[in-house]
């Protein structure tokens, strides 16, 4: 359930904080107090698109926090995206003046798409054109599906119809360019064959460059390597003989001077890396030869890659992946070419879907009389007498809705024949018949928290009353927050607050306040009798109260 909610420089709202009970919650207030804007700051918490500016003017930036219990769904989620489950979960969205906005859970920082995603487990919102979603089929089939526990059988449904879709196409694909895939097929065998009989890879690439370049340099290097040796130790003089020489004179002058010492040591260690030179050298040159026949091997492998990279316009370090690329086309092109196992393939995701697809269709069956039964009922009570509600189930191809069409029938009266709910139902109507959907389905949800937003439009008199009714009789099972203009709904919450708005340094701001049974009691009566309250109208107002 929501606890809590804090608004910092949000529109007309400089500092908010709100806290809020289990059970049935209005808030009410006159037009333009800016009732609305609580449910635009949660939604903004919760992840909704932020499409204008919501800074209140002179601030830098906007700052929004929703606390909630957390339900095991919630935990669920956050376990999933590696983030701390706790008892509490602070939802928040900070909004610049640039357009930035950022997201935090429990004070980590997320996606906004994260936020949204975990306040699908936290909060139903209900506006006010919810009204006019219900005349869309698609919402239609989306409420008698959540209503019969069927919304996850639909999704699976779906996801087998995109399968079997799929096969479908790539076989009449198939089919259809059959040829065309044979010759790729083959082109691709040949290329395959012959990259594999290259048998290269990227690495081998630079070893045959490094290789070539000292092999095809060999009478250099063996020439350079005999005149190092000769200048070390061989010529008359040689570097290591003058450097001995100067060794044997330094080490007789440090007996007169130990200051000599280090450089002493210095040329007997310059002498010592010599000789060591000299023998690496001579090691080396003992070993070292020409080797045509290998440079002639590996200026053949270099040229074989070099026309192979030519043939396919490839790199040679990309002839590795081109290989790989190959492979993997090979494999989907032998696996549309082969009929049998496609055809296979097709008729067993097909065989899935109608399953599900059929079990689909049971639950439907039997959700859609329970419904049509329980907002009949509801009807009779939201003076709708002799009304009746259908949900009429009309076979179809298969669809990745399934196999039946789901459309919404209502009879505004007896004897009159249900037709569909775009055609007979006036706004009033429209409005009663929403409601007691709403509130009939949502007692099937998991979502602790309901928020109604002025849904009740086109509804007064003794229906408000009804509809007051049935959001105090959710409120018993879920959190409901209800904004309403109507006094026969208000009254019945039992937490009631108010909107107002003040001017201040010439600026409008906005004020939520709860309000005690004294000031409830004027609030009703304001909602009732307007600008002028008479003690009459207070009466009245204590009446629908109880007080």
């Amino acid at each position: 359930m929501l606890q809590a909610l804090s608004i910092r420089d949000f529109i007309i709202v400089e500092s908010l904080d709100l806290e809020f009970e289990r059970g049935f919650t209005t808030l009410t207030g006159e037009t333009g107090a800016g009732k609305s804007i609580l449910v635009d700051a949660l939604s903004l918490a919760l992840g909704e698109r932020n499409d204008g500016d919501v800074i209140r003017a002179g601030a830098e930036k906007a700052d929004i926090s929703a606390t909630f219990l957390t339900s095991e769904s919630a935990k669920n989620w956050l376990e999933t995206n590696a983030l701390e489950a706790a008892p509490e979960l602070v939802l928040r969205r900070v909004i610049y003046s640039d357009g930035r906005s950022r997201g935090f859970i429990n004070g980590t920082a997320v996606t906004i798409g994260q936020l949204n995603e975990l306040g699908e487990f936290l909060v139903d919102i209900y506006s006010q054109n919810v009204h006019h979603s219900l005349l869309k089929t698609a919402m239609q089939r989306q409420i008698l599906d959540e209503f019969g526990a069927s919304a996850e059988l639909a999704n699976q449904v779906a996801m087998q119809y995109k399968t079997w879709a799929s096969l479908n196409q790539q076989r009449l694909e198939l089919e259809k360019n059959s040829a065309a895939f044979a010759d790729e097929l083959a082109e691709l065998r040949d290329k395959t064959r012959e990259l594999q009989q290259l048998n290269f890879v990227a690495e081998e690439w630079q070893d045959l460059q490094q290789e070539h370049h000292r092999l095809a340099n060999g009478a250099s290097l063996l020439s350079g390597l005999e005149a190092c040796i000769a200048q070390l130790s061989e010529n008359e003089p040689a570097a290591m003989s003058m450097l001995s020489l100067v060794q044997q004179k330094l080490v007789g002058l440090v007996e007169f001077d130990a200051q000599l010492k280090e450089a002493a040591d210095g040329v007997n260690s310059a002498l010592i890396q010599l000789e060591e030179a000299s023998r690496v050298l001579n090691r080396y040159l003992q070993k070292a030869e020409l080797e045509p026949e290998r440079l002639a091997e590996v200026e053949a492998r270099i040229q074989a890659v070099h026309n192979t990279s030519r043939k396919y316009r490839s790199k040679p370090e990309e002839l590795n992946e081109l290989l790989s690329t190959c492979q993997v086309r090979m494999a989907e092109l032998e696996g549309l070419t082969n009929d049998g196992a496609m055809a296979k393939q097709e008729a067993e995701a097909l065989t899935a879907y109608q399953a599900a697809a059929k079990q689909l269709s049971a639950n439907r069956q039997q959700a859609a009389k329970t419904l049509s039964q329980k907002i009949s009922a509801e009807m009779q009570r939201l003076s709708l007498s002799g009304g009746r509600f259908e949900v009429a189930l009309s076979v179809c191809e298969p669809l990745a809705h399934g196999l039946e069409t789901v459309e919404f029938l209502v009879a505004g009266h007896a004897g009159v024949e249900p037709r569909a709910l775009n055609k007979v139902a006036s706004g009033g109507e429209l409005s009663r018949i929403s409601l007691a959907l709403h509130v009939t389905t949502a007692a099937q949800g998991s979502v602790p928290c309901m928020i109604f937003d002025e849904v009740d439009v086109g509804i007064g008199g003794g229906v408000a009353e009804v509809v007051g009714q049935l959001l105090k009789q959710l409120g018993a099972e879920r959190q409901v927050l209800v904004i309403t203009h109507l006094p026969q709904v208000a009254a019945q919450a039992a937490q009631h607050l108010q909107v107002s708005k003040t001017q201040a340094n010439g600026a409008t701001l906005s004020h939520i306040q709860v309000l005690s049974k004294t000031e409830r009691v004027e609030e009703i009566a304001r909602m009732l009798g307007g600008i002028q309250i008479t003690e009459t109208t207070r009466e009245h107002a204590k009446e629908m109260l109880g007080a």
